[in-house]
């Protein structure tokens, strides 16, 4: 019995010894991404399907571009991490692609393939807190270790139901995790004959963007959306400072600055907001009630 003990104990000595080598490996394993981004895409009832194909073949497009291509293999580590999901009312989001390690021209081209052949919906309301609270965890399982963190938000919206967007905001940030927007300022009839929201481009940066060199993009409408994306990806995958005076993003993109050093990024996010809407940034819940009583009587719930 004495023997069978010590042999036991030996054998529960040497497990462990092999999970303290292990642990450390495993943690070496991970690959490290000079950006994990997040792509979140609206998909409310304001966009028809023809505004939903404009959408999908910007991306896929942008994907297929060779300077975008470049700046992708162009950083520190030579390698982004890109996860995609479509996103309408508080619980509707839908991922349509998990993170995947974009690390050579093939994968890039795979990860377009996959795109321009995924499946389009359309849902109804906007709630873009709702794309904020699925993301949260998005990030947090993400299987490589990132530099930066980038959620991007592109709509032609703004936020309608779910939570207040300002309060998930924060906790995104908290997570250290900037936020982008691509506001599209739809200039179509809404089917519901819900007005244009001509001031969308202010509400997002005031109200959904934050974070260290956190910016706004502006689609003019769905067909300028594709010129909009490319854009906006090449500063984020880049990291190029968007700050005035910086250097331009169209035509001849300074790739030279992809993965440049920049000082040591703060530990708090939550101080990188704009200051408050001048017209709230509950304008969108308060617009919805107002169009939906006058045209009803009624809420949309």
């Amino acid at each position: 019995m004495v023997f069978v003990m010590r042999a036991f104990a030996r054998r529960f000595a040497m497990l462990l010894a092999a999970l303290a080598v292990a642990g450390p490996a495993c943690a070496q394993d991970r690959k490290e991404v000079d950006l994990a981004l997040a792509l979140a895409i609206d998909i409310s009832g304001s966009i028809d399907p023809e505004e939903a194909q404009l959408q999908r073949r910007g991306y896929v497009e942008a994907f297929r571009d060779p300077v975008i291509v470049k700046a992708i293999l162009g950083g520190a580590n030579g390698r982004i991490a890109v996860s995609y999901f479509e996103w309408s009312d508080s619980w509707m989001q839908k991922l349509l692609i998990d993170w995947t390690l974009l690390d050579s021209e093939d994968s890039i081209s795979a990860f377009a393939g996959r795109l321009a052949s995924a499946p389009i919906s359309i849902a109804r309301r906007t709630s873009i807190s709702g794309a904020m609270r699925f993301a949260i965890p998005l990030f947090g399982r993400a299987p490589w270790d990132a530099m930066r963190k980038v959620l991007d938000i592109s709509g032609d919206g703004s936020n309608n139901d779910g939570g207040l967007v300002t309060d998930m905001r924060h906790e995104a940030l908290k997570e250290r995790i900037v936020i982008n927007g691509l506001p599209v300022m739809n200039d179509r009839a809404n089917p519901f004959g819900f007005p244009a929201e001509n001031d969308l481009d202010k509400y997002y940066l005031h109200c959904v963007t934050g974070g260290p060199r956190s910016f706004v993009e502006v689609a003019r409408n769905f067909e300028d959306f594709p010129r909009a994306v490319r854009k906006k990806l090449l500063q984020e995958v880049a990291d190029l400072d968007p700050a005035p005076g910086g250097p331009a993003l169209l035509g001849g993109v300074q790739l030279a600055q992809a993965g440049r050093p920049h000082a040591a990024l703060p530990q708090d996010y939550t101080k990188f907001v704009r200051p408050e809407y001048e017209l709230g940034c509950d304008i969108g819940e308060r617009r919805s009630r107002e169009f939906w009583q006058r045209r009803f009587g009624t809420s949309p719930d």
